[in-house]
């Protein structure tokens, strides 16, 4: 078990394709949180994702509900990347098994999502910046909890 990326009713195909390009290369294992505000299809990511989408190990949900109750009964703690919460995600220790989810580019995630994450972190900025793109945003924070979990060490 390593560190898992879950993306909330992603609004982009181009972001969600470069995240699971990025759980491709990395050894990430990417949740789709449905809706999509887009026609989920390899066409549609292949913008993003060139031609790593068939090497991406990814699983696809229904829904939120379905997702959370996948993430229960497998024990996994959900952390939040959201620019609403107090604690820096470099301040804050990750463990193996740990689902980071991002929200979607257009709304973050509802206030329902956010009271269920185990833990809300963010991503430092200088003060009024709104955000980071997704994907990269996505892309840092899943490199340190990695760095973080020594899980790199089985890439070398």
């Amino acid at each position: 078990m390593t560190i898992d990326l879950a993306l909330y009713q992603p609004d982009i195909a181009q972001n969600t394709g470069t995240l699971l390009r990025l759980g491709a290369c990395l050894g990430v294992r990417v949740h789709i949180i449905h809706p999509t505000g887009f026609p989920f299809s390899p066409r549609e990511l292949k913008r993003g994702g060139l031609d790593y989408i068939g090497q991406a190990d990814f699983i696809e949900h229904d829904s939120y509900d379905h997702f959370d109750g996948w993430r229960r009964q497998a024990r996994r703690r959900l952390v939040l990347l959201t620019t609403k919460a107090p604690e820096s995600a470099y301040a804050f220790a990750f463990v193996e098994g740990d689902i980071i989810i991002v929200g979607r580019e257009s709304a973050g995630v509802p206030d329902t999502v956010a009271a269920a994450a185990d833990a809300r972190i963010r991503i430092p900025m200088r003060p009024g910046l709104r955000s980071i793109n997704v994907a990269i945003a996505g892309a840092m924070i899943v490199g340190e909890a990695l760095r973080q979990t020594n899980a790199f060490a089985s890439l070398i």
